[in-house]
């Protein structure tokens, strides 16, 4: 964003201070050539505004894609699953929840993460580096992302064993072998399948899921509030 700012001060602050040196060395005072200027530098921040703009809408769309088709495939291990939940945080706040599963032996708490290109990041790295052509981009560890929001739902029912578990759509590739708990969206069957979770004493597990469903925050003010944390986090 300070780039994008810096370069669009660049462009504006370029016709100005050519026209003022056109007028110091020639005496002359013209419109002509500021007009002209400011029309070109007009052309280029517009055509970095749309080259932003259409960059967005393509993740947004890869988003959803990828969104979709987790949803369909979780969709095959039953109906006891809740998507994009904001619930009360581990340690205050509120906790946003890309989607919860219930399965016979505990709670899959899964953040999701789509992306094109190359991601370099490991189990412990406070950040990941997403490169995809000439972008590069980091963001947080979504394990460790993640792992708060696993505790948020653990505060909830804490007789119930929650595994914290990411999934990557899109045409990702990891340099590096993919980190404990970390799978690709079509490993989600074998890995629903397979997975083992601790031990527990969960006596009504009907009873545990409806605790989950009623902690649920569903309200516009818990939305507002949500945002209003992340633009201050």
């Amino acid at each position: 964003m300070i780039r994008r700012t810096a370069m669009l001060l660049i462009l504006l602050g370029t016709p100005a201070a050519l026209a003022a040196d056109s007028v110091y060395t020639t005496g002359i005072v013209s419109t002509e050539p500021a007009t002209v200027l400011f029309g070109i530098a007009a052309l280029m921040i517009l055509g970095l505004l749309l080259r932003h703009a259409a960059g967005r809408f393509a993740q947004l769309v890869v988003n959803r894609l990828g969104e979709l088709k987790i949803r369909r495939m979780l969709g095959r291990h039953g109906k006891d699953q809740v998507h994009d939940i904001i619930i009360p945080g581990a340690y205050g706040g509120l906790a946003r929840i890309d989607h919860a599963v219930l399965t016979s032996g505990g709670i899959l708490c899964i953040r999701t993460v789509h992306c094109h290109g190359v991601v370099f990041g490991g189990e412990n790295d406070p950040q990941w580096t997403h490169v995809d052509g000439i972008t590069r981009r980091r963001f947080l560890n979504p394990l460790i992302q993640n792992e708060g929001r696993s505790r948020a739902l653990q505060n909830i029912v804490p007789e119930v064993p929650v595994a914290n578990l990411v999934v990557i759509s899109g045409n990702v590739e990891f340099p590096n072998p993919l980190p404990t708990n970390v799978i690709r969206v079509d490993q989600i069957d074998d890995y629903v399948a397979g997975h083992e979770f601790g031990p527990s004493k969960v006596a009504d597990w009907d009873g545990a899921w409806m605790s989950v469903k009623a902690a649920v925050l569903s309200d516009d003010a818990s939305r507002r509030d949500f945002s209003a944390q992340l633009s201050f986090s």
